[in-house]
Order: C-alpha cells, then sequence, then structure tokens
C-alpha cells in the first residue's frame, strides 16, 4: 500500500517539463541516470530508471489531462544515501494500485496493471500519490517515490540488500 504521502517544504529544485509522450519516458530516464552519476548515487540507476519509467509511463497513459499538458518530474536529494523521485501530470484522480486482469480471471499474461507492484516492491513501500493542489503547485497529481542505497525490502520469500 502507498505511505501517506511526506509534505515536503517547497523544494528548490525546478520541475522539469516534459511531452506527455512514450518518447519522454525515455529521455527523462537518462536525465535521472545522469543526476545520481552527479551525485556519487550511481548504484541507483537501475531501481531509479525503474521506478521513474513506471510512474512517467502510468502518467503519460492515465494523468496528462487536457491535450498539450505535460509531465513533470522533480529528482531530489533526501540525503546522502537517499532519492526522492517525484512525477506530476494534469489527471485528477489519485493513482491506486490495480491488480492485473486477464480471461478467466488470472490476469497471468495481462501487460498492464503490474507497475504499481513494481514500484512497491523495488522501494519497500516507500511511495505515494498526493494532490498538486494540496502540495501548493497547482491542479493534477503528483507520485513520489524514494530509493536509498543498502535498503532492505522483504519480497515474500527472503531479504535482499539493493546496492
Amino acid at each position: 500500500m502507498p505511505q501517506t504521502p511526506t509534505r515536503p517544504a517547497r523544494p528548490t529544485t525546478p520541475l522539469r517539463l516534459w511531452p506527455a509522450t512514450p518518447h519522454s519516458v525515455h529521455t527523462a530516464r537518462h536525465a535521472l541516470v545522469a543526476e545520481l552519476a552527479g551525485w556519487g548515487l550511481g548504484e541507483l540507476a537501475d531501481a531509479g530508471g525503474l521506478v521513474l519509467s513506471e510512474l512517467f509511463t502510468n502518467a503519460v497513459q492515465h494523468g496528462a489531462g487536457a491535450p498539450g499538458r505535460q509531465v513533470g518530474t522533480r529528482f531530489l536529494r533526501a540525503d546522502d544515501r537517499t532519492v526522492r523521485i517525484e512525477v506530476h501530470d494534469g489527471g485528477r484522480e489519485l493513482l491506486t494500485r490495480r491488480r492485473p486482469r486477464g480471461a478467466g480471471g488470472g490476469g497471468l499474461w495481462d501487460e498492464r496493471g503490474r507497475g504499481l507492484g513494481l514500484v512497491e516492491a523495488v522501494t519497500g513501500g516507500r511511495w505515494g500519490v498526493a494532490a498538486r493542489d494540496g502540495l501548493g503547485g497547482g491542479v493534477g497529481t503528483c507520485v513520489w517515490a524514494e530509493l536509498g542505497t543498502g535498503v532492505r525490502i522483504e519480497d515474500g520469500t527472503s531479504e535482499r540488500e539493493f546496492r
């Protein structure tokens, strides 16, 4: 389950705007990887790229709002081991995790509905969603996730360390 969103103290890092297109997912992911490398957190590149890709894709597919609206990203270094990834969109509905659905109710081969489950697994449940107006940011939603070096998460069978 997503955590209750923390109220960021008006970040000084500007929101970077992208066209609400699938190609922008790729470009934003590369921007995140470069930012992580600059912070000395390159080991978070794979996990961060996956999380950003899932959140950004959801924004493009479900939350872009009116035609011509853009998707915003913000990458914040919370401390020397943790990064916060934010994706802002113009959608009015708060994102919720869905179960994959498919023929026969199994959903095993369904290609949709798995993204937030991946985000939850990779972040150890450290993600959430908030209305942007509650964050002083205008209409739409902000979905955020936090990743850290050496964070332990449980995958149901064992614990593993993401480094």
